[in-house]
């Protein structure tokens, strides 16, 4: 809501409900619609829909429903539809452990769609950060035309902190661009110095056609390889050249590691409690926290890897996180997962004895 969202279509589904609930409650009274759509194909449809009256819009779901959000994610993609999809991860797969914690969707959220693209995806590790990132999240989803993956998880999701909501003003927002070009001379893919095109509102005097088919600048399908390199080209440098401006990181205590623990959401928490146990030991270990996850900080990893002995990667999956870790290390630093299933949060220990034994 502080972010300008005054569209969400969603389903409910455990553990992300409670969005939905609240979303249901205060839309009416502030200008928003919230539709409780068949399930989450509709959702994400009517989402994708929705973007082009010039709305910010929003969906919600977990592990299932984001399977089944997929293919309009990707529809997302190819159209460049700001959008933000909020996923509280449980564990899977299938249907899992719906009121327990996971984080086993992280490669979903990047390879889930079929083809080639690139999305942003944001990790919060606190209900503060849930409201923060969120604002965060369109923000980006403006800036770059782009569906945002949200990746919370149960604990964070259901987590009880405090949290200071600023002053309205105080608030940074990204409004949607609009071009300045007369009805006629608009062209829906067209860019000028800048890879994202400029967006105009269904209903304001401009005719324009938008398709997942491989398009050209007029929006129209062009069924030829030499569109198809142009076309998906673009979606992707967009993100990738402009990655440094996107990637989001916290460190501590790195300029002099041995050890570098690499975490996110709800296990980053936990991973601190596992460093404070190895640094009693007279291990010198910093911390790597993944804000954005997507796009990946490979280049500070490889830089890392020159001088580090290893890289522990506790995650809520049985290794998807670490996998980017270890490609980005190229074998010049070992790279231990610290994996658990599903369903609670790691031991301290454990994280605590992967560190000390990736020191030796």
């Amino acid at each position: 809501m502080a972010a300008g969202c005054r569209f969400v279509a969603g389903y409910p589904i455990t553990p992300s409900t409670e969005v939905v609930e609240r979303i249901s409650k205060r839309f009416p009274v502030m200008g928003g619609t919230f539709i409780q759509m068949e399930d989450e194909l509709a959702s994400m449809a009517a989402v994708v829909g929705a973007a082009w009256t010039g709305t910010k819009v929003m969906t919600v779901t977990s592990g299932p429903g984001f399977s089944l959000m997929m293919e309009n994610i990707g529809l997302g993609a190819m159209m460049e539809t700001p959008c933000v999809v909020v996923n509280v991860q449980r564990g899977g797969p299938s249907t899992g452990l719906p009121t327990m914690v996971g984080q086993a969707d992280m490669m979903q959220a990047r390879w889930g769609s079929h083809g080639d693209y690139r999305l942003i995806a944001i990790a919060p590790q606190s209900p503060q950060e849930a409201f923060d990132l969120t604002i965060d999240a369109f923000n980006l989803s403006e800036t770059y035309r782009v569906p945002v993956m949200f990746m919370m998880d149960e604990c964070v999701g259901h987590m009880t902190e405090k949290v200071v909501i600023p002053p309205a003003d105080e608030i940074e927002i990204v409004p949607r661009v609009l071009t300045d070009k007369k009805p006629g001379e608009y062209l829906p893919y067209a860019t000028n110095g800048w890879p994202v095109p400029e967006n105009v509102r269904a209903g304001d005097g401009y005719r324009f056609h938008t398709t997942g088919l491989t398009h050209d600048e007029k929006g129209y399908p062009v069924m030829s390889a030499e569109v198809q390199e142009i076309n998906v080209n673009r979606i992707i440098d967009k993100i990738t050249d402009n990655a440094d401006k996107i990637i989001r990181i916290e460190e501590e205590q790195i300029d002099d590691a041995e050890v570098v623990v690499v975490a996110y959401g709800i296990t980053a928490r936990v991973a601190r409690m596992g460093i404070d146990l190895a640094r009693a030991k007279g291990v010198k270990v910093g911390f790597m926290r993944l804000v954005v996850v997507w796009p990946f900080p490979e280049a500070r990893i490889a830089e890392l890897a020159e001088r580090v002995k290893g890289f522990v990667v506790p995650e809520i999956n049985l290794g998807q996180m670490v996998l980017e870790v270890e490609r980005c290390a190229a074998g010049k630093a070992t790279t231990t997962l610290v994996g658990h299933a599903g369903g609670g949060v790691h031991d301290p220990q454990t994280i605590c004895d992967a560190i000390v034994e990736a020191a030796r």
